[in-house]
């Protein structure tokens, strides 16, 4: 696999702030646990779930429900490949905008 350069695109499906802090958090680790990404953003279930939905249909978001030893199983979600490149080419884009060096 060949390393690509990120190049500027502004996504308007990671732009909805929702959405835009989901991809932010994870972009700070290879995965975070469900619950764990609920409490650091501070929204509900139900939001988490669907703007999580909303991100995986479109590629940009990976769940994976894994056993535990005693309860239920619990859901790890990270970016793909291509959820990590559209998220690093819409914040490039919106340096861009900006058009400050102080941000770049």
């Amino acid at each position: 696999m060949s390393w690509e350069p990120i190049t500027p695109r502004f996504d308007e499906l990671i732009h909805m702030p929702t959405r835009l802090r989901i991809t932010a958090a994870l972009a700070t680790a290879t995965d975070m646990e469900f619950n764990a990404l609920e409490e650091a953003l501070q929204i509900s279930t139900s939001l988490l779930s669907k703007q999580l939905r909303v991100l995986v249909d479109a590629g940009y978001v990976k769940l994976d429900k894994r056993p535990q030893r005693t309860g239920r199983p619990r859901t790890w979600v990270s970016l793909t490949t291509a959820g990590r490149r559209a998220y690093l080419g819409h914040i490039k884009a919106l340096k861009e905008l900006i058009g400050s060096d102080e941000y770049r």
